[in-house]
């Protein structure tokens, strides 16, 4: 893909780097288990993009649902850090191809899909 496609993937990030990733961006609050630095080929961890402890821990206990997930981490991403993280994000997403990647083993119900959406 070319710069200014604005293509974004969502991927776990334990698989290998793709051709077509572009930018690199690991979306989760805690380094993945048993990957190194190196292997995972992360450009930016931008924290603060990240669902809180609180709502993750809520997500997933026994009363998580994905679509009141979804509207709570919403309102979350409206914080002055993270509605600013969500702006660089959108910018980047718009010149070239981004790559969302995350640990969770549903990435397509998880804070990931949640920010491709957005952007």
């Amino acid at each position: 893909m070319g710069r200014g496609s604005g293509k974004t993937n969502v991927r776990r990030v334990y698989e290998e780097p793709g051709p077509d990733d572009g930018l690199r961006v690991l979306v989760d609050r805690l380094w993945p288990r048993g990957l190194s630095k190196d292997a995972a080929h992360v450009d930016e961890w931008p924290k603060a993009l990240t669902p809180s402890s609180e709502l993750r821990r809520w997500y997933h206990g026994p009363d998580g649902e994905y679509e009141e997930f979804r509207r709570r981490y919403e309102a979350e991403l409206a914080e002055p850090a993270a509605a600013e993280a969500l702006r660089r994000l959108r910018t980047a997403a718009a010149e070239g191809p981004v790559t969302l990647l995350t640990a969770s083993k549903e990435p397509d119900r998880s804070h990931a899909a949640v920010l491709k959406s957005l952007l």
